[in-house]
């Protein structure tokens, strides 16, 4: 697996979002942001975040889809359940994946890093497949883009968000990583 000169990986599929734009001028991706999600919550395996993330989403076929009506989102990566990546943003364009967000003082983290979805929730566990993928796309990350810090969605917008939740491992993905904290 290679990226190419705009930032896409070779060997995973890829659905392009229109949920991205350009970076701003002369910003450098240094921050990895690990993100959890499940449409309708707590149910994997459809096509609803796909359909989230390039704007296709039935917002009638659930009733929690309602509150998604005009939502526009996504993520460089989703991670599924059974640890199959899929690309919709290229890592040079900035994914509009963490909205409100602070990391250390720094505003705007879409602007400075790259998101990762795991196909998951706050209630139930990852699956092992998907901390061994998560551990090898982010060292295949490191070694492309100069990021140094990892943190979860919840960790950069504290009170609004919780994910990746408290059933993700972060103990067991630094060890895969060979790091032993962020």
């Amino acid at each position: 697996m290679k990226f190419d000169s705009k930032g896409w990986l070779s060997g995973v599929r890829r659905i392009a979002s229109p949920n991205c734009d350009a970076r701003p001028a002369h910003t450098r991706v240094s921050l990895l942001v690990i993100h959890s999600i499940s449409l309708p919550p707590d149910e994997f395996g459809g096509p609803s975040v796909g359909q989230l993330f390039t704007n296709t989403l039935d917002c009638s076929v659930h009733p929690y889809y309602a509150q998604l009506e005009g939502v526009r989102v996504s993520a460089h990566f989703l991670i599924g359940r059974d640890g199959r990546i899929t690309q919709f943003v290229a890592c040079g364009n900035r994914a509009w994946h963490a909205g409100v967000s602070v990391w250390q003082g720094r505003e705007r983290c879409n602007d400075y890093s790259i998101g990762i979805e795991l196909e998951g929730c706050d209630t139930m566990p990852f699956e092992p497949v998907q901390y061994v993928v998560l551990s090898r796309l982010t060292r295949r990350l490191q070694r492309h883009y100069p990021i140094r810090q990892i943190a979860g969605h919840a960790e950069i917008s504290p009170g609004r968000k919780t994910d990746p939740g408290p059933t993700f491992e972060w103990e067991q993905y630094f060890r895969l990583l060979g790091h032993s904290s962020t």
